[in-house]
């Protein structure tokens, strides 16, 4: 049956729980087949689409090269509200070769070695913001002076953003992935990449030991990358590096403030448990709620559906980190549990390049505040504190006491 012979359609995307948990209905779902689902309108006019639920049909559909992530193509599906056609937002909508030609560019900026680096300069941004912190009055929002500022403060400086800026490029992410009105995400977007366009030009003659200087001077100036290409990809870093770990680190802290059993589990024989607990609680709380969108480039079957191609395809990750199958219990985090097969970090040739950088942030950022704060604590009813309506969850504030 195709996506237009079905009646039962669903309007996505689905509200999460007062409590921030995935919506409920997706464990209903993954009960059967994809579904079909009503994509809104936004960027692109409101369209039907499969939504894929199962733990194996989320994985198949992140990898599978079937299923285009390419924005330029015609009828692809629109989630992220920027303008579609022309010149893609970031090579992570778009397929291999050149996708994979433009994610060689920062290749070597993620490695283990250059991550390990950074570890001293980490720490002592996580000292500095904590030093801060321990000098505010109470209650403090703990989001706004630490787990917002530190992924902030580290891509600024891992860019070459100058810090004085930070607080615009902050605003034009947040405005750009709020949903809450096209036509306001799509101006957001466009003077963030005016901005870094003009910071890439000027690190051509100013250079300095930054990412967007060795894009500019090793890659833009030789012609390897066009400037599009180039704010692109700086555009890529600035908003996954800032957006998820920035709120990945609250929700973390969140999860242990909220119980009391947990953070003393995580936070015995001095945080054995915490590189394990940092990944159970990026499946659990599966941040990239509803970003994943594909385009089915031929005729394919997927969870037991025939797809056609021009079908539009929307991936739940949280759906499968949940898949009752796959994590027993998946309602509950469980620091001591084998979450090596989670898909928050994606899979296949998009898995995300910034993986090491964002959990040497959430550990250094959890272990040293477990050890600074033993008495921390939450001042406010944690379910008044998620961000709705955004494709990335989070939290608004975390007011804290100690």
């Amino acid at each position: 049956m195709s996506l237009a012979d079905h009646t039962d359609i669903l309007d996505w995307p689905f509200a999460r729980t007062e409590d921030g948990s995935p919506p409920p209905i997706l464990a209903e779902l993954r009960q059967g087949p994809p579904c079909v689902v009503r994509i809104p309108a936004g960027a692109a006019e409101s369209r039907l689409g499969w939504l894929v639920t199962r733990y194996a049909d989320v994985r198949q559909a992140l990898a599978d090269p079937r299923l285009s992530a390419d924005e330029t193509l015609p009828g692809a599906p629109v989630r992220i509200q920027v303008p579609p056609g022309g010149n893609p937002s970031s090579f992570l909508r778009l397929d291999d070769p050149e996708h994979a030609r433009l994610r060689s560019m920062i290749q070597t900026e993620f490695t283990a070695r250059r991550v390990k680096r950074l570890r001293a300069p980490v720490q002592r941004l996580v000292d500095e913001l904590l030093d801060e912190l321990a000098a505010q009055p109470q209650p403090a929002d703990l989001h706004a002076v630490f787990s917002r500022a530190l992924p902030t403060l580290v891509i600024a400086r891992l860019l070459g953003v100058p810090e004085e800026d930070s607080p615009f490029f902050i605003e034009k992410t947040r405005v750009t992935i709020s949903q809450e009105d096209p036509a306001v995400s799509q101006a957001a977007f466009a003077e963030m990449s005016e901005y870094l366009a003009k910071l890439a030009l000027r690190k051509l003659t100013e250079p300095g030991d930054d990412l967007m200087s060795r894009l500019a001077v090793r890659h833009h100036a030789t012609g390897a990358i066009t400037l599009d290409e180039l704010v692109g990809i700086a555009r890529l870093v600035l908003v996954a590096g800032h957006e998820t770990t920035t709120n990945q680190i609250a929700l973390n802290i969140l999860a242990l403030l909220r119980d009391d059993d947990l953070r003393a589990r995580v936070a015995a024989d001095d945080g054995a448990l915490i590189p394990n607990f940092i990944e159970e609680s990026l499946r659990y709380w599966s941040i990239s709620q509803d970003a994943m969108v594909r385009l089915a480039v031929e005729d394919m079957e997927l969870g037991g559906v025939r797809l056609e191609k021009g079908d539009a395809v929307v991936i739940s990750v949280p759906a499968g980190n949940h898949d009752e199958t796959v994590f027993a219990c998946p309602h509950r985090i469980d620091p001591e549990r084998d979450t090596s097969g989670h898909l928050q970090w994606g899979f296949g040739p998009h898995y995300c390049q910034g993986a090491p950088l964002a959990r040497l942030e959430m550990d250094l950022a959890l272990r040293t505040l477990l050890r600074r704060f033993p008495d921390l604590r939450l001042a406010a009813d944690p379910r008044t504190l998620f961000r709705r309506g955004t494709v990335f969850h989070g939290v608004t504030r975390l007011p804290v006491t100690w």
